[in-house]
């Protein structure tokens, strides 16, 4: 299966730390391919680096095409989008508004499809500070699906979700990356959903790719118990 997204020798230093040094990483379309390691091990960076939020050295290709020198609007365009690990919402605004405005700015509106796959129509017209996290949360992974981008960049959606959010979010991801036939980077404590929802899963350790592979595979293999552990006992 031919890669959606190729990420080449990604790097990061700030200052003397290395927060990544040449990670490699393929994303296929209709996958969902976990990013994990110990806190600290550069996850978040290469999103941000693969993103365009965050200047960094390597070569990132997203379908036939070179994206590595352009900023995160115009990766947005072609197809790259992402989220954060804080909602990315504006709360005073309803969130109809929020959508039709994104919809806007892609020139793309499938919006009464995102309405209809996260249940949002009881929460539409309501401001968004005014609705539960969760639904704040699902408002947001919409907001990065307005345009129907081919890959799709997620940094801990499940962060301060219910059990029960939490399990809906699975869900959620399953059927954009099945339905939809998206590349879905998602980086995420949440063993629970990682080992739920990912066909694929890279590990991470001090900025540098540790091992990837099959979730089952990974997670027996001892040099992420190590990781992640401190022993391999």
């Amino acid at each position: 299966m031919t890669a959606l997204l190729q990420c080449r020798n990604i790097s990061k230093s700030y200052g003397g730390v290395h927060a990544l040094q040449g990670v490699d990483l393929k994303i296929e379309p209709g996958r969902v391919h976990g990013l994990i390691g110990p806190n600290g091990a550069g996850k978040s960076t290469f999103i941000d680096v693969v993103s365009g939020r965050t200047r960094g050295s390597g070569t990132v290709i997203l379908g036939d095409v070179d994206i590595s020198s352009l900023p995160p609007d115009k990766r947005r365009r072609l197809g790259l989008s992402r989220s954060f690990q804080r909602t990315s919402i504006f709360p005073a605004m309803t969130v109809r508004s929020q959508l039709e405005l994104a919809a806007t700015w892609v020139d793309d509106d499938n919006t009464a499809d995102l309405v209809d796959m996260f249940s949002l129509h009881a929460v539409l017209d309501e401001h968004a500070e005014e609705i539960s996290y969760g639904q704040q949360r699902l408002v947001d992974l919409a907001l990065a699906l307005v345009g129907m981008p081919r890959v799709l960049l997620l940094d801990e959606p499940a962060a301060g979700l219910s059990a029960g959010d939490s399990h809906s979010l699975t869900d959620h991801l399953l059927e954009i990356a099945r339905r939809w036939n998206v590349a879905v980077l998602l980086v995420e404590h949440d063993m629970d959903v990682i080992f739920k929802v990912c066909n694929v899963l890279t590990v991470l350790e001090t900025g540098r790719l540790l091992i990837e592979g099959p979730p089952d595979a990974v997670r027996s293999d001892p040099k992420v118990i190590q990781a992640y552990f401190g022993s391999t006992a």
